[in-house]
């Protein structure tokens, strides 16, 4: 009961104007960060192992930031889920749309890292083909389910759980759908290796290459922005990578790192840092989490 008031309470939030939604999130950003110690400790710990040189001041900072853009990603939401088609492209500003005109229906994988703005993109991607996308199910049935309308709200979407595995999405991304994908979490290295992120190792999944040799996808990064007040976003296509894949999975995953390094430069209090990025750590290497 309590989650469907409170996705009510989600629903009426999508009438306000954008300015106070996004003060809103920014306001719950700020009331959260004293509150939710575990996760500003994970903060804090991967701003300490991707940027040793920056200070302490300078890290608590960026994760005080990094709440507020947060809970503005999840508040906006709602704004994808309820808002008409029209108020959604009104505040997305795109930039290289010629590399995603040029893929949009031929084999092509979508690589979309972990930043704050991920869901603004793929809405983006939803209002303009017929996409695939992987999902992970929820605790709770009614989420997942929820989730699932909202995210395939537009045009015709499929979309599979991380439980029926590859076979699906690749026979979409070879009828010329393009997979928005996201590769960047830990998920263990049973189908990937440590691969540094920052100077780190980092259990990093290998299928973006694997994929890629499989459909003849060609790969076409997307970054997209929050910005400040009322302006919207900004969502950013990236040229299609050229001699990809090359044979090496472990180079060509570290090009996706290497990616994902360059953008998190250009707005690093936009990048999830409460994720556990590097709790799979290899064979005799300590946690870096507290328990």
């Amino acid at each position: 009961m309590l989650i469907r008031i409170g996705v009510f309470i989600f629903w009426l939030i999508h009438f306000l104007p954008f300015r106070v939604i996004v003060a809103i999130g920014n306001g719950l950003g700020t009331l959260l960060y004293p509150l939710a110690g575990e996760r500003r400790k994970v903060g804090m710990i991967n701003l300490a192992l991707c940027f040793p040189d920056m200070s302490d001041a300078v890290r608590r900072k960026l994760v005080r930031e990094h709440f507020k853009v947060f809970c503005r990603s999840l508040i906006e939401r709602s704004i994808l889920w309820w808002s008409s088609a029209d108020r959604i492209l009104g505040l997305i500003r795109v930039e290289g749309v010629e590399h995603f005109e040029a893929i949009k229906d031929k084999p092509s994988i979508l690589l979309m890292p972990h930043f704050v703005g991920m869901d603004i993109g793929g809405q983006w991607v939803a209002l303009h083909t017929d996409g695939v996308s992987m999902y992970a199910n929820q605790k709770n049935r009614y989420l997942t389910e929820l989730l699932l309308k909202k995210r395939g709200r537009f045009r015709h979407q499929h979309l599979y759980s991380r439980q029926q595995g590859l076979r699906p999405i690749l026979k979409c991304i070879r009828a010329g759908r393009p997979f928005f994908y996201l590769p960047d979490q830990d998920q263990g290295v049973k189908d990937g290796a440590f691969i540094p992120f920052f100077g780190v190792p980092a259990a990093t999944m290998t299928s973006v290459p694997r994929i890629a040799q499989m459909t003849g996808a060609r790969v076409v990064p997307c970054v997209t922005r929050l910005l400040p007040g009322g302006e919207g976003y900004v969502l950013t296509f990236y040229p299609a990578w050229e001699n990809y894949p090359s044979g090496d999975d472990i180079a060509d995953t570290r090009r996706v790192n290497e990616f994902i390094e360059q953008r998190v430069q250009e707005i690093p209090e936009q990048y999830f840092w409460l994720h556990k990025r590097f709790k799979t750590r290899p064979e005799g290497a300590p946690p870096l989490y507290p328990k």
